[in-house]
């Protein structure tokens, strides 16, 4: 996680650079601080510092894996990286239910709710699609 965590700490110091300029820049153009490309460029700052934390505080706990050492070679990164499902549907219904909640703005809050109902719904269906046979609760 150490690859990453540089990465991101590039991206924080660059985006903290930006907004800084962008603020001077815009304090100079107007006369006052553009306020919606400075909450833009804040809340970016933000996001990319947290992800830079999270990654920082998660490589320290962690092993070193081949990609953080230079003498890291592909053969040392063999085996099971974790379990992907190999296909499922509840993607599908989650992404409707996000444009049943969105066109409820549009046609009423009636379709705002049924759009809520159906969201638990696929929701759950998503975390609990592994839960059958024997892993049943």
């Amino acid at each position: 996680m150490k690859v990453e965590s540089k990465l991101f700490m590039f991206m924080t110091i660059f985006f903290a650079v930006v907004t800084g300029i962008y603020v001077i820049a815009s304090m100079m153009s107007y006369g006052h601080v553009e306020p919606i490309g400075t909450t833009v460029f804040v809340l970016t700052l933000a996001m990319v510092g947290m992800i830079w934390g999270y990654l920082a505080v998660t490589g320290r706990h962690i092993d070193p894996r081949p990609e953080d050492t230079k003498q890291g070679e592909i053969p040392q990164g063999a085996g099971a990286l974790g379990f992907f499902p190999p296909s499922s549907i509840w993607p599908f219904w989650c992404a409707l239910t996000a444009s049943v909640l969105l066109l409820g703005v549009v046609f009423g809050w009636w379709v705002t709710l049924l759009g809520a109902l159906m969201g638990v719904w696929a929701v759950c269906g998503w975390c609990y699609e592994f839960y059958v046979g024997d892993y049943r609760h």
